[in-house]
């Protein structure tokens, strides 16, 4: 491992922060921190803290010794100085002196100390850091130091490896016991560099942020050198099948299966969002023979156990040919999960006196021989963690086994870690929103309505996948949404299957789809080409019938339901002259709505159908609008609100039905207008 230091980004660090008020010191600082949190083999989402003893004016401008720790909640990559709050450091270093102190008592006496009290809270191990002398002082979760505690002979190996060059720590959870003893380990050897946490982490420190910084790769480097150096034994492979089902076949299964039931008479589930990994690193841990020895130990560190549970879940292979049987066995092998995860919990939670309450049992990585691994989340963000994290055991316990044997804590030390009420408190109690952990496929996402319903279903918390043929614009309107960006030709089935597929391998499935495209030709219906006929029908009722039946397959697959929205028009309760080639693929569209509905209403999927009338899209532009409010003799602003209300119809008022039905568990086989009010498109 090696030193990212530089001088000249040093320099503009110190010289960007100066002009925000900021001292040298703290701007080193701040620099320093996101180096480590740059480098995943070191930082992983909120896995380490750093500090910074320095001295800072009160409210009447006196100067007062304080500790700058990392925040709760920051990034180390991207911290800013708020993300270093100021923590009076006189008060935590007389806490030493107590012979217990209690983690909601350490909380307390952190945040009473901030100089601000709107900062964040203060690190969790913030006392660890006060306790030490150093001014600089740097923590992190190396991967190489991991792989040398995490063995049998854990400590006889760091012992060997860094010979007094950094002082070894007996694995305890952290907190006040745990900043005592390293503050009693380090003053008994007043010459070291650092302090190796045993099954744990590492910790490094010195008298300005480059010196504390070096250190930590340093010893890191000492680390990544022990387990490069001898012989190295691989994880043997097991015997798999030779042709494997891929993620997209896969994942909606799973996803299913995983999905804790909140009411099952009434269809309601708890979803999870899935995030897929498969790199050689993966692929060689998960079709090891040992699988089922090495990959059930648990976390390489504590506190990944509150993101991924002390525990993955293993299914079999997936045989490309044999889906069913994989279906069967996987069912079986998350029954059982769940049913050992909530023994886990009644036992450990009798143990320690009862009164917790139990996290939901769905396993947060699930680990596919012969494919790889999946993170699981209750977004695509938390997802993402869940399946990093897991590649970060993967890589670690790989190593750990290269030189000698995985082996981490104890279960019960796993417990108090995942269900220690400071850890708890990092994932936040927010109440979700009404759509979150749900994904969402928009068609014709690009722009108009499409754009406009995939942005209100963000809004109500669902991940979302846009499919359109305009790569360009449909790239944009991804990238503002944050969402999913799928180019497909919805009038070709083998493009919408591939699409879907992407989804799946994507976010796992499937809750929604909004089947929005669709293009308008004019003609009288006698006089009208077939060309012209079957082009209307190919975007206007062929592509819905595509969209409909990749959606039902995999909706079935995951067995959690599902719901089915489609885009029709006013017209097809109130045809126009020349609108016949329009009109008739999009009435057709209305009763292929209602077949879903009467079909799948068993397997718990909804259809509806959304009538509006008179938006303005690309669809409806400002030539045809002109041209059309002439025809009548009106204004533009006439034509366009002539409706009962007298107020014209927006993209949000379409985007806000189209949300309103997913959300309405018992309507299905429906004609919602959204037309400000027209009786004579009213349903008779």
């Amino acid at each position: 491992m090696l030193s990212r230091w530089d001088d000249a980004e040093a320099r503009r660090s110190v010289e960007r922060y100066h002009q925000q008020g900021v001292a040298e010191d703290l701007a080193l600082r701040v620099y320093t921190t996101r180096l480590l949190g740059a480098d995943p083999e070191l930082v992983l989402h909120g896995g380490g803290n750093t500090s910074l003893k320095t001295s800072l004016p009160d409210v009447t401008g006196a100067p007062v010794e304080v500790l700058c720790v990392k925040g709760s909640g920051w990034d180390m990559a991207s911290i800013e100085p708020p993300g270093l709050p100021a923590v009076r450091l006189e008060p935590l270093r007389r806490l030493r002196a107590l012979e217990s102190l209690s983690d909601e008592a350490m909380v307390d006496q952190q945040r009473g100390n901030l100089l601000d009290s709107r900062a964040p809270n203060p690190s969790v191990e913030a006392l660890l850091h006060a306790f030490l002398p150093q001014r600089y002082i740097d923590h992190s979760h190396a991967n190489a130091v991991l792989a040398l505690t995490d063995q049998p002979d854990g400590e006889a190996l760091c012992a060997e490896v860094y010979d007094g060059r950094a002082a070894l720590v007996p694995y305890i959870m952290p907190g006040f016991a745990l900043a005592k003893k390293a503050a009693e380990i380090y003053e008994a050897n007043p010459d070291c560099e650092g302090l190796i946490l045993l099954k744990h982490g590492i910790f490094s420190f010195g008298a300005d942020a480059r010196e504390a910084y070096e250190r930590m790769i340093a010893l890191v480097d000492l680390a990544e050198q022990r387990l490069a150096r001898g012989a190295r034994k691989p994880l043997v492979a097991a015997q798999l099948p030779a042709a494997l089902a891929g993620p997209a076949q896969v994942a909606p299964i799973l996803r299913g299966l995983i999905a804790n039931v909140v009411d099952d008479r009434q269809g309601r589930f708890q979803r999870f969002i899935l995030a897929f990994r498969g790199g050689e690193a993966v692929r060689r841990y998960v079709d090891g023979a040992e699988l089922a020895r090495y990959s059930q130990q648990g976390t390489v560190t504590p506190d990944h156990a509150i993101r991924t549970k002390p525990k993955p879940l293993i299914v079999p292979a997936p045989e490309a040919d044999g889906l069913d049987r994989f279906a069967a066995a996987a069912t079986d092998a998350v029954a059982a999960y769940k049913d050992a995860y909530q023994a886990y919990f009644a036992r450990h939670d009798a143990r320690l006196g009862g009164g917790r309450t139990a996290l939901d049992p769905a396993p947060r990585v699930i680990l596919v021989p012969g494919l790889g691994l999946f993170g699981a989340g209750k977004s695509a963000a938390e997802a993402a963690i869940a399946a990093d994290l897991a590649e970060a055991n993967v890589a670690v316990i790989g190593e750990a086994e290269a030189i000698g044997r995985y082996e981490t804590i104890p279960e019960a030390d796993q417990f108090e870690l995942e269900y220690w009420s400071l850890e708890q408190a990092k994932l936040g109690k927010a109440a979700e929103k009404p759509l979150a952990r749900h994904v969402v496929a928009v068609t014709g996402g690009a722009s108009g309505i499409g754009k406009g319903t995939a942005a209100a279903f963000k809004a109500a918390g669902a991940e979302i996948a846009l499919l359109d043929r305009d790569a360009e614009a449909l790239q944009g309107a991804a990238e503002s949404l944050g969402a999913l960006a799928v180019t497909c030709d919805l009038t070709d089935r083998a493009s919408v299957r591939r699409a879907f597929e992407a989804i799946a391998a994507t976010y796992g499935g499937l809750d929604v789809v909004v089947s929005n495209a669709g293009a308008a030709w004019q003609a009288k219906i006698g006089e009208v080409t077939d060309e012209v006929l079957r082009q209307s029908f190919e975007i206007n009722f062929f592509a819905h019938q595509y969209v409909a039946q990749a959606a039902v397959a995999c909706m079935l697959e995951q067995g959690t339901g599902g719901v089915l929205l489609f885009n029709a028009s006013k017209v097809t309760m109130n045809p126009g002259p020349r609108l016949g080639p329009y009109y008739l693929p999009k009435a057709a569209t209305v009763a292929l709505m209602r077949q879903y509905a009467l079909e799948y209403g068993e397997a718990g999927i909804r259809a509806n159908v959304v009538n509006a009338d008179r938006v303005r899209t690309p669809l409806l532009d400002e030539t045809l609008i002109a041209e059309r409010a002439a025809a009548r003799g009106i204004t533009v602003e006439d034509y366009m609100s002539g409706n009962l209300l007298g107020r014209e119809v927006l993209v949000e008022d379409v985007a806000e039905a189209f949300v309103g039905l997913a959300l309405s568990r018992k309507t299905s086989g429906q004609i919602f207008a959204v037309d400000g009010g027209n009786i004579a498109a009213a349903p008779r």
